[in-house]
């Protein structure tokens, strides 16, 4: 291990000393590692309700945590506090007294349908009635707070501060897919400032229902290959048809490298460098030149103080969605140029599907997990490569590699845009 604790800019190096995590793989890094890196799907059939008219009828939901009844804040608050003891116990803290800041992505919230159901009908209001405010006021008012807590945007950063043991006023962010990565950049930049010695980042996402499902199916994002759930999910295949919704959490420990070192925590990786950029052209679709997403990969890179030739392997955003895969590889082909054809670049939502606000922060925790033990993931499904997108996808099946960087992509509806890069901690 380097005793140097400060970067090219003179700042902190930022350690990695706990990870979390939970997905459809299953909970625990252990057990997610396993089965990611043996090619395993997490992608099923939806059970939690009836898909009976949806046009999309499998996702990567996380069934074995709570009731089918909970909401998608119980939900969102039980992985997150399940990803977040874990990796605070593995850097050797307690689980109830962290001492340092949370910065937590979340999942945007609003009162779900069936509780404005259930509310409306219990009120015995006419349908002209039935105004949000109207119900959140309701809601306020109800003996049983559940429903209006769970429209409460700090609901589950408060609930996780408490069980954690956080100091400070926990910081909820919602920055659409590119969430969990911005979540680890405002910890990042925290320890360089030298606000804290430490923090907990956290990504979670719990709100597959049936009006999310109906809302992205919409926009014609998901992919309507219901028949085999396992290979519904393609990234950067010719007859990738969108991306499947998932959900998960995944946390980070971040710590000055100097207090890291100083009290002896074994170190399980290094944050580099971060870069964001926005992208105002459409709500849902890329510029079409790829400024911001070169824009955003290039800020990741310099800021870590490295070239595109010190890059080893890309974490790809990868969604499996025609443009996004395909707005992807020419931002990278801009900034790698010949490079790319040979730096391997894989998909993890090929195998647990994207988990939305989480996605970066769990996409995270595997690419340290990357450079820990030496193994990339492969991108499954991946058996009618696209000649329009020349890739060393990993395909199939995952491969050894010593790496010492890697490049994690985040790319968000709404123009946010984050990129972050990792180093091997020896």
């Amino acid at each position: 291990m380097t005793t140097n604790t400060r970067d090219h800019l003179g700042r902190s190096i930022i350690a990695v000393t706990g990870l979390g995590a939970v997905s459809a793989l299953g909970r625990g890094i252990e057990e997610n590692w396993d089965k990611l890196t043996s090619g395993t799907s997490g992608i099923h059939r939806i059970e939690r309700f009836d898909t009976e008219g949806l046009r999309t009828t499998i996702c990567g939901s996380v069934d074995f945590m709570l009731g089918k009844d909970a909401s998608s804040v119980d939900l969102s608050y039980a992985m997150a506090e399940a990803a977040g003891t874990e990796a605070v116990s593995m850097a050797g803290f307690p689980d109830d007294d962290f001492g340092g800041p949370l910065f937590l992505a979340a999942p945007p919230v609003e009162m779900e349908w069936r509780f404005r159901l259930a509310l409306d009908k219990e009120d015995g209001a006419t349908r002209d009635e039935a105004g949000y405010e109207r119900l959140l006021e309701i809601a306020r008012k109800h003996p049983d707070r559940a429903i209006y807590n769970s429209t409460q945007c700090s609901r589950i950063s408060e609930l996780l501060a408490d069980r954690l043991g956080t100091r400070g006023l926990p910081i909820t962010l919602s920055t659409a897919c590119a969430s969990g990565a911005s979540a680890i950049q405002l910890g990042v930049e925290a320890i360089r400032r030298g606000e804290t010695a430490r923090a907990v980042c956290i990504g979670t996402d719990g709100s597959i229902s049936q009006e999310s499902l109906i809302r992205f199916s919409l926009l014609s994002a998901l992919s309507t290959a219901n028949d085999d759930p396992a290979r519904a999910s393609k990234p950067f295949s010719k007859d990738r048809d969108g991306f499947v919704m998932a959900e998960g959490a995944g946390a980070l420990v971040l710590e000055s490298l100097e207090n890291a070192l100083a009290r002896g925590a074994k170190v399980h990786g290094l944050v580099l460098g971060c870069g964001e950029r926005a992208d105002d052209f459409h709500r849902t679709r890329s510029k079409p030149d790829g400024s911001p997403i070169i824009g955003a990969i290039k800020a990741g890179i310099e800021d870590a103080g490295l070239t595109p030739d010190d890059i080893d392997y890309i974490n790809a955003h990868g969604t499996s969605t025609p443009e996004n895969d395909r707005m992807e590889a020419t931002g990278l082909a801009a900034v790698f140029g010949d490079a790319l054809a040979s730096t391997p670049i894989s998909s993890n939502k090929s195998m647990i599907g994207h988990t939305l606000t989480a996605a970066g922060a769990i996409e995270a925790v595997f690419s340290i997990l990357a450079l820990r033990e030496g193994v990339l993931p492969p991108t499954i499904n991946y058996d009618v490569p696209d000649p329009k997108i020349e890739l060393d996808t990993v395909p199939n099946t995952a491969r050894k590699a010593e790496i010492g960087t890697v490049l994690s992509n985040s790319f968000g509806f709404g123009g946010q845009n984050a990129c972050l890069v990792f180093g091997r901690a020896n």
